[in-house]
């Protein structure tokens, strides 16, 4: 079973990649929002990064083709979480929450404890 860090609606920051400092000011990180998680590939779809252009065929009667732009996968190893407490790119870490009489598993900030 393959697992990522990252789950769906995340903030996460690039690490590497031509992406990681394109539209922004020196010294800060590009951040994007996670659409899509494939964790057999271990790739993530990010908002706004790693877009590519597309050309579409039209497939119906009347509907226009051309060049679309969309987002592409990237590997999940190349981003970080941020957290939204501290505001830091920071590692996912775990812990048990009593709810009831069941043990519940969450995602923790490593850096602050926060929950994710």
């Amino acid at each position: 079973m393959n697992e990522v860090h990252v789950k769906k609606g995340d903030t996460v920051v690039l690490l590497t990649g031509k992406y990681k400092d394109k539209y922004t000011k020196p010294g800060t990180r590009r951040t994007g929002k996670v659409l899509e998680v494939a964790p057999k590939e271990g790739k993530v779809i990010v908002e706004g990064i790693n877009k590519v252009k597309k050309h579409v065929k039209p497939r119906k009667m009347g509907q226009p083709g051309g060049i679309i732009e969309a987002e592409a996968p990237i590997y999940a190893c190349k981003v970080q979480v941020v957290c939204p407490k501290c505001d830091k790119p920071t590692r996912v870490g775990s812990s048990f929450k009593e709810k009831g009489d069941k043990k519940e598993k969450i995602r923790v900030c490593k850096k602050c404890g926060a929950t994710i």
